[in-house]
């Protein structure tokens, strides 16, 4: 078994790198892949599918998943020395790197909250149909709640982490609403980390 470690790289890295693991086996064998992302573990499968190799997938940790490949002699009769494109193979990273989004209310504006609710969840399903997403989305304070259990916007905000966007909420913020065991997408931060996010974005966005 060969292992590759890609974990950090953007796309195609990923793809170019078990490529070349996999003529270094020389003929059946199998290879290993350790990546930080679904979108590089789709790529990868998709490549696999292509070429007829066998594929499975998991997730070990939090932005830790393992793709294994079995390769054999001649899967599919295909012509192994056959040049796939990249950009074929390649599912975009569609992340624009220095953007933020920082929510701070589970409501979007001042108001009627009932409309302000209806309007923050249209706001994040709007997010995650944008060709270009940002690259992190920070909640803190009554933003806080939109990450945890019973929230409307859980199905947007795991659309857009299955994308690559990194997603954060407060922890000190969970603590104080009750929420610490109820989280349900992305991880826990604190208030150093949203500075230090807030401080290097190039663009910050407020709804």
């Amino acid at each position: 078994m060969i292992k590759v470690n890609a974990m950090g790289d953007a796309c195609p890295i990923p793809v170019v790198k078990t490529k070349n693991a996999i003529k270094e086996l020389q003929g059946a064998g199998e290879v290993e892949v350790l990546v930080d992302n679904e979108i590089a573990v789709q790529n990868l499968t998709k490549m696999a599918n292509q070429k007829g190799y066998e594929v499975k997938s998991q997730k070990l940790a939090e932005k830790e998943y393992q793709v294994t490949m079995v390769i054999g002699e001649n899967p599919t009769g295909k012509n192994e020395n056959a040049v796939v494109e990249e950009e074929a193979v390649c599912i975009p990273d569609a992340r624009k790197k220095n953007t933020v989004v920082a929510v701070s209310s589970a409501c979007m504006g001042n108001g009627d909250d009932e409309l302000g609710a209806a309007l923050m969840k249209s706001f994040l399903y709007a997010l995650a149909q944008q060709d270009e997403l940002p690259a992190t989305i920070l909640f803190y304070n009554g933003g806080a709640k939109l990450t945890c259990e019973d929230s409307p916007t859980l199905e947007d905000l795991k659309s857009l982490e299955a994308q690559g966007v990194e997603i954060l909420t407060c922890g000190t913020c969970m603590n104080h609403y009750g929420l610490s065991e109820k989280l349900q997408v992305g991880g826990v931060t604190n208030m150093y980390v949203i500075v230090e996010k807030m401080t290097q974005a190039s663009l910050i966005v407020k709804p």
